[in-house]
């Protein structure tokens, strides 16, 4: 029996399974229930007039938001689009589910159905017009039990007569294919072009953030950002106008969000509140007041993270959560207290690898940034297509940018960033060596702590040491709550040893631990150091010989970084001939952030390229980002 088919019928019978255990909530008449409508936007910060934006031209977000909650302090839980989706339909952190990294594809458990499972099981139509993108394995079953429809065609009408419905509308009008990697006659077609002349923004009159420069091409890569913005505003007000002319409004509870912050420089992939904070409206029909925590029109200072969303939506519908989510319904009937933090993480996005961490409460944001050595803005061969991300590359090298520039722009990022966001609402001002902040400092530190040992944070592990670690059957999820196989203090200890230069003896016996995963960050800490030792080319010469492929790489970083490429660049190459393409990629950015290497090495280079092309064109996701780096290490000279 084909592997999908028996997953597809063991889905059916989990539904089953949960109809039961939710039906033992109160079943009313249909006509006493609501409808949900979601409209999601892609990429955008809460960049609308209804927030203050000075430059937003929103009319219809604004005039809903008139008569919604508007939430201020609303965040996605990744500054990407697969990790936060992973999030939003399962009610269970990426981080958690080892689905963190971009189109990693890992198994999740049979367990954990998507929450609109319940929703169906109970009676409810559920639709999605059309992005799911998320990033697990096995997703068309999971899109099967997700959806009675998804398809660019889905939508409430198509539901039995009578039937409530859940039902979801992703707008990709202000995505960052949109914003920033189109051509301009590719913009001007799909988008400028739709806008009338009051609607355009005109560059030489809009505010600018503070961290980026006051160039023409900033001023442009702007002004169409908040074009995309207006026109998806326009197709929000078409979406509500059919809702009402089906005179289904007074029925219906709509949200409005979008999926992480803005696809622009310093915000997608970031975990800056402009990468991470979203807008978030809600609107209650007058039949459906009772469940709304406040007035139409009124703004709350609620802490909102992705992960409650699955348990608000069950909680609206009169049905309880499963006990495995991690977040918190903000209303209806099952509503909890407010959280007191949220949190985020960044990971591997396409072929830029990065682990950073964030915590944030009403006023203070905490990031932890465990690959120092990294920049934010890493090169990535589908941001770089933006013109604007080109220019500030170049003012960058040209040292023409201030230091909120800079911030983005440069490397090493500091260990530990702490923001006061009520003095400092862009973050510019790092306050983790101001004495006056250390008792903040600490209590962020420990939060990131509690958390990530709470929901047994998987980023710890790298992608082939997870795969090798997992059993038949078995998802990241089942080896994240092994200690035995995941001694995940352990690894926090020697991840937070990276970019520390007085951890030195650590790091040393850590490279000789019995656990991989341990010597990876033990490796990974000599790759950040600024010098190396005749001890410390001793010990990573040793670890070239090392059984985990990861380890070796990471030692030939390392070694290749400070000059002693001889030993290091063979272990590189070999790593690219390896059956794991999550090793080959590891290995090929390794190679493309080294810079220029010999004739010889590019022939092989140039071969494992074109294998990756090869398997690219079969449909292997994987290999794009191996071919992303390995011609722009080709490509320099």
């Amino acid at each position: 029996m084909h592997p999908s088919f028996t997953y597809s019928i063991r889905i059916l019978l989990l539904l089953v399974l949960l109809s039961v255990k939710l039906g033992a909530c109160k079943l009313v008449l249909s006509n006493d229930r609501p409808n949900i409508l979601w409209i999601t936007a892609e990429d955008m910060s809460p960049h609308l007039g209804c927030y203050g934006d000075p430059n937003a031209i929103t009319p219809h977000l604004d005039a809903l938001a008139r008569e919604s909650i508007r939430y201020d302090n609303a965040f996605a839980t990744a500054p990407v689009c697969s990790p936060s989706r992973s999030c939003l339909i399962t009610g269970v952190f990426a981080t958690s589910l080892g689905t963190q990294r971009l189109r990693s594809q890992f198994p999740i458990p049979k367990s954990h159905l998507p929450f609109t499972s319940g929703l169906r099981a109970n009676g409810w139509y559920c639709t999605n017009n059309v992005k799911t993108d998320y990033n697990i394995q096995n997703e068309e079953a999971f899109v099967k039990a997700a959806w009675d429809e998804n398809s660019s065609t889905a939508n409430w009408r198509s539901r039995p007569t009578g039937k409530e419905f859940f039902a979801i509308f992703n707008l990709m009008t202000t995505h960052q294919s949109r914003t920033s990697a189109w051509t301009h006659d590719e913009f001007e077609k799909e988008v400028g072009g739709k806008l009338s002349s009051t609607e355009r923004h005109h560059a030489e009159r809009l505010t600018l953030p503070p961290y980026y420069p006051d160039t023409l091409e900033s001023r442009r890569a702007w002004a169409r950002y908040h074009d995309c913005i207006t026109l998806m505003d326009r197709q929000v007000g078409e979406l509500l106008e059919q809702l009402k002319g089906d005179g289904l409004d007074d029925d219906t509870i709509v949200f409005f969000y979008s999926d992480h912050g803005m696809g622009m420089p310093r915000g997608k992939r970031c975990l800056q509140d402009s990468g991470l904070r979203i807008p978030l409206l809600v609107r209650f029909p007058e039949k459906w007041k009772h469940l709304a925590p406040s007035e139409p029109g009124t703004i709350s200072d609620r802490l909102v993270s992705f992960v409650d969303f699955a348990p608000t939506v069950l909680s609206l519908c009169g049905l309880s959560a499963p006990l495995h989510y991690q977040g918190t319904a903000f209303l209806g009937a099952h509503a909890g207290p407010p959280p007191r933090f949220v949190h985020g993480a960044r990971d591997r996005v396409d072929e830029a690898f990065d682990v950073s961490r964030s915590v944030r409460d009403q006023r203070w944001l905490y990031i932890r940034n465990f690959m120092p050595h990294l920049p934010w803005m890493q090169p990535e061969a589908y941001s770089d297509t933006s013109i604007f991300r080109q220019e500030l590359k170049l003012l960058a090298l040209q040292g023409k940018l201030d230091s909120a520039a800079r911030m983005y722009t440069d490397a090493p990022r500091p260990l530990e960033e702490l923001y006061d966001t009520e003095a400092d609402p862009h973050q510019l001002k790092n306050l983790v060596d101001d004495e006056a902040y250390g008792t903040r400092l600490e209590v962020m530190r420990a939060e990131l702590r509690r958390w990530q040992m709470q929901t047994r944070d998987a980023g710890f592990l790298t992608e082939p040491q997870m795969w090798a670690r997992m059993q038949d059957s078995e998802s990241a999820w089942d080896v994240a709550h092994d200690s035995t196989r995941y001694p995940l203090a352990r690894l926090l200890d020697a991840a937070d040893a990276v970019g520390r230069d007085n951890a030195t003896k650590s790091k040393r016996e850590w490279l000789g631990d019995l656990d991989d995963s341990v010597r990876y960050w033990a490796a990974l800490g000599f790759r950040a150091r600024a010098k190396l030792d005749l001890k410390d080319i001793e010990l990573l010469s040793t670890a070239l010989r090392d059984t985990s492929p990861s380890v070796k790489i990471e030692a030939a970083a390392a070694l290749a970084m400070h000059g002693k490429s001889a030993s290091a660049i063979p272990v590189l190459i070999e790593a690219l001939h390896s059956e794991s393409r999550e090793t080959v990629l590891h290995s090929a950015r390794t190679l493309e952030l080294l810079g220029k290497v010999s004739d010889e090495v590019r022939t092989e280079m140039q071969e494992a390229l074109d294998k990756a092309r090869e398997d690219e064109s079969a449909g292997n996701v994987m290999s794009m980002f191996i071919r992303f780096s390995l011609e722009a290490a080709l490509d320099s000279k």
